[in-house]
Order: C-alpha cells, then structure tokens, then sequence
C-alpha cells in the first residue's frame, strides 16, 4: 500500500513537472495530473529498461528514474494533447 501511495506522489510531482516544462494550456485538473506522472512513469520505466537494460520488475527509487518518470509524462502530455480536444467526426 505505501508503494502505491509513493507511485501516486511521484506521479503528482513529474506531473507537475511535466504541464511546467510544458508550452501552452493544459485543461487537467489534480487528478488528472497526477495521473499523467503515473503513465509517464510507466512510459519512463519501459523506456530506460530499453535503452539501459534496466529491469522494470525492481526499479528502485533514484534520480534517473525520476528524471525519466518526468520525461516519460511529458510525452504523454503531448500525445493527451494531440488527442484531447478534437470534435469527433
């Protein structure tokens, strides 16, 4: 339970990070925030198991992988960007 509750606070930080490095307005609210960290830290996490052979299965808490949860929810603030919003047709 308490790693999830740390996932959850990782998850709002690089969030947050990531709508502040972010140009433009984002329309998503704290939840949703935090959200965006959570999949940007999965997206991290495969991303440097990748490029570094790292093994997603034990992470472990350090830097890298904070800087990669962050760059991870840029990503996919990008990608919720591109998508959201648009009319369907």
């Amino acid at each position: 339970m308490m790693a999830f509750i740390g996932w959850m606070v990782i998850g709002l930080v690089a969030g947050l990070l990531a709508r502040a490095f972010t140009p433009g307005r984002q329309p998503m609210g704290l939840f949703m925030t935090m959200l965006l960290g959570m999949i940007g830290s999965l997206i991290g996490g495969v991303l440097s198991a990748v490029m570094f052979g790292q093994d997603p299965a034990n992470p472990g808490i350090h830097p890298v992988g904070f800087i990669g949860s962050t760059i991870g929810a840029i990503i996919a603030l990008a990608i919720y960007l591109r998508t959201a919003g648009r009319p369907a047709v």
